[in-house]
Parts: C-alpha cells; structure tokens; sequence
C-alpha cells in the first residue's frame, strides 16, 4: 500500500487550521490527520467490489 504525502488539501483541519500552507517543502505539521471522507481510488475498488458481492 502506498502512503500519501501529508498534504493539506487531504488534512482533517484544513477548514479551521491557522498554519494552512504556511510549511516549507519538507516539513511535516505536527497537527496532520488525513481525512477519512477521502477515499483513494483503491479504497473505492475495494468498496465496489464488496457492493457487488451482496
């Protein structure tokens, strides 16, 4: 499985976070939580697949 960078179009905290794009390229915010509304295009195969089974 591949890992997403943290990135702040995918955060949990982007609607309220005060630091918004304010990192240099290679940092990481302490405060990152990826959004788990957002499904990767694996996550939505998977999914699929198991609609289909019932």
């Amino acid at each position: 499985m591949l890992e997403k960078k943290p990135m702040c179009i995918i955060c949990a905290w982007r609607a309220t976070c005060q630091k918004q794009y304010s990192l240099k390229a290679g940092q990481k915010c302490p405060d990152f939580v990826k959004d788990v509304t957002i499904k990767t295009e694996e996550e939505e195969e998977k999914e699929k697949e198991q609609e289909e089974k019932k």
